[in-house]
């Protein structure tokens, strides 16, 4: 993994916000590993996906994985920027390629860190990672990494499904959990019918998690066609609810939009 590669030699910021928050976001660089990356050819566009190490020492629960999309005038010689942090990696996937990165280049080496442990695993990954834009809204997230090689890692992270076939419980769970020896990890879908529930779930853990029914037969064929239209929304659905405060609910991630002021 290598340090970020920002490409902005003999660009300035466009702005004096610009400048401010592009500091702000890439302060701490040196404890970010770039997962991928992606140049346009043309290079007017950068899409990065990074790890960042030192998340473990910031707020309890903060997401390890930002996102940063960097736009270029040519012809001025100025640069704007978006970024986001986000709990897993298709979910930072998720965010960049809605910003016009294709998809297949913003993939991490899957030689270097721990690997999907079953097709369920890889199913609700790509779900994730390709979904419309619309269907979920990101409610809240936990990531709790001990830091060391004898615990594993659990990613909770609490979305609002949009999608009809949700409707009864349209409040998922999806916790990630990579084990000990960080060689493989899961990903399971939990559905809970009210924000509360859900909750009281990631608060308390007394219970297995709710796992979701497994697709049918035709859900490749729907998945496929869902990538092919990532920008068409999902049907609009009630507002979803903020669980109430919780040790295990942080706020949802703050997303720092940069195009030549906020």
């Amino acid at each position: 993994m290598a340090a970020p590669d920002y490409r902005l030699d003999g660009f300035q910021p466009a702005s004096g916000r610009v400048e401010d928050d592009f500091h702000w976001v890439t302060l701490g660089d040196d404890t970010y590993a770039g997962l991928a990356a992606h140049h346009t050819p043309d290079g007017r566009h950068s899409y990065l996906l990074l790890y960042d190490g030192a998340a473990i020492w910031d707020i309890p629960g903060t997401a390890e994985y930002l996102a940063i999309h960097i736009e270029r005038d040519l012809n001025t010689g100025t640069f704007t920027f978006d970024a986001a942090r986000r709990p897993t990696v298709p979910l930072t996937q998720h965010w960049l390629i809605h910003r016009g990165c294709p998809a297949e280049a913003i993939e991490p080496d899957g030689s270097v860190g721990p690997r999907p442990a079953d097709a369920l695993t890889a199913r609700l990954e790509d779900q994730l990672r390709h979904h419309p834009e619309g269907r979920y809204t990101l409610l809240s997230h936990y990531t709790d990494n001990p830091g060391n090689n004898a615990e594993g890692i659990q990613v909770s992270t609490l979305l609002y499904d949009h999608h009809p076939d949700a409707a009864d419980t349209p409040y998922r769970i999806f916790l990630e959990e990579t084990v000990p020896s960080f060689a493989t990890y899961t990903v399971r879908e939990g559905a809970f019918p009210t924000a509360e529930a859900a909750d009281t779930w990631m608060r308390t853990r007394n219970t297995s998690l709710p796992l979701t029914r497994e697709p049918q037969a035709g859900l490749g064929r729907r998945a496929a066609a869902a990538r092919a239209r990532s920008t068409t929304a999902a049907p609009p659905g009630p507002s979803p609810t903020t669980p109430p405060g919780g040790t295990a609910s942080p706020p949802a991630p703050s997303t720092i939009r940069t195009r030549g002021g906020r």
